[in-house]
C-alpha cells in the first residue's frame, strides 16, 4: 500500500516511457489520412469521416505503428533550404504530406507531423538538434503527433483552439492558441481558417531574413510558379466563398514572407507574398460570378 504522506506516483503511458529510452511506442493510426487515434479505435475514424476527406469504399482500415514498421515503411528527410528540412513517409501513408522541420538558435519546430516514427527517424532528427515544438497546420496533418513529443521529451504540442476537438489522443503537453502563438522566438503560428476553422500557417524569417511560410492547406501553392489556391476540400473538391479567401490573404497580408513551402513539396521561391494577394483576388473573382460570362 502507498504511504498516505508521500507524494503521488506519476504514471507514464508507455509512448512516453519509450521516447524516453530512444525508441517510439505502439500507437494505433488511421491508414486513410495517417493520424493516431485512441486505442481501442472509433468505429469510423473521426477525421476521414467528413466531407473533407472520405472513408474508403471498402471500409474503415486502422493499423499500428509496429505494423507499419513491419512493413518496411521508414522517414526520408532531405534539407530544402538552411534551416528547413522536409520529412516524408515511404512508401506512401496516409495523406502522403511532406512535413517540415524548422532549425533556429533557440530550438526546432516539427510543423505538420508525419504518420509514422520510428528509431532511425528520432535519431536522425536528434542529429539536426531535436524538437522543442509541434504544430499542425490543421487536423488533416496532426498525424502521430503525441508519439513525435514524447520522443522528445514531451515537445509542447501547438494546437489551435478552434480545431481542439478533432483532437483524439489528448496529453497534458498540448497547448492551445486562439489566433497565434510563438512556439519558438522567430517562428509564429497566425490562424487563417478556411480549410478548417483553426488551420494555421508558421512564418519563419529564415536565414537571409527574406520571410518563409510554411502554408498547410489554407494557401496551396500551384504547379505554375506565382501562384496559389484556397480549397474547403481538396480531394472532394469543395470551393470556399469570395468572402472567406480574401479573409484568408488578409490574415496573412502583414506578415513578411518571400518564400513558401506548401504540405505537398509544393515551393514558391520568391514572391510568395504577392503571390497570395493577387491569386486571393482572382479566386475571389471567378467564385463571385464576375467572369460567368466567359464561361
Amino acid at each position: 500500500m502507498q504511504n498516505p504522506n508521500s507524494a503521488p506516483t506519476s504514471v507514464e503511458p508507455d509512448s512516453a516511457v519509450a521516447g524516453r529510452l530512444g525508441r517510439p511506442g505502439d500507437v494505433t493510426i488511421c491508414r486513410t489520412c495517417g493520424v493516431e487515434t485512441t486505442t481501442p479505435p472509433p468505429a469510423l475514424c473521426p477525421i476521414c469521416d467528413d466531407e473533407r476527406q472520405w472513408v474508403p469504399t471498402t471500409g474503415q482500415q486502422w493499423t499500428t505503428r509496429q505494423e507499419l514498421e513491419d512493413e518496411g515503411h521508414r522517414l526520408v528527410i532531405e534539407n530544402r533550404e538552411p534551416g528547413i528540412f522536409a520529412l516524408r513517409v515511404t512508401p506512401r501513408l496516409g495523406i502522403g504530406q511532406t512535413c517540415y522541420l524548422v532549425c533556429t538558435e533557440a530550438g526546432n519546430l516539427l510543423f505538420d507531423v508525419p504518420a509514422y516514427i520510428d528509431a532511425e527517424a528520432i535519431a536522425r532528427v536528434r542529429e539536426l538538434g531535436g524538437i522543442t515544438a509541434i504544430a499542425a497546420s490543421h487536423p488533416h496533418m496532426f498525424g502521430t503527433q503525441l508519439e513525435w513529443s514524447a520522443a522528445f521529451d514531451g515537445a509542447a504540442v501547438f494546437v489551435c483552439r478552434a480545431d481542439a476537438d478533432w483532437v483524439q489522443r489528448t496529453s497534458p503537453g498540448i497547448t492551445t492558441y486562439f489566433h497565434e502563438a510563438a512556439p519558438l522566438p522567430d517562428v509564429q503560428l497566425r490562424r487563417n481558417g478556411g480549410h478548417f476553422a483553426g488551420s494555421a500557417v508558421a512564418v519563419w524569417p529564415g536565414e537571409d531574413g527574406a520571410g518563409v511560410m510554411l502554408s498547410g492547406d489554407s494557401i496551396g501553392p500551384v504547379a505554375r510558379d506565382g501562384w496559389v489556391t484556397f480549397m474547403r476540400s481538396f480531394p472532394n473538391y469543395l470551393p470556399l466563398s469570395a468572402a472567406v479567401v480574401r479573409r484568408i490573404a488578409a490574415s496573412v497580408d502583414d506578415l513578411e514572407f518571400d518564400r513558401m513551402y506548401g504540405n505537398f513539396g509544393q515551393h514558391i521561391p520568391h514572391g510568395a507574398h504577392r503571390a497570395v494577394q493577387t491569386s486571393a483576388e482572382r479566386y475571389a473573382e471567378w467564385v463571385s460570378g464576375e467572369y460567368d460570362h466567359l464561361t
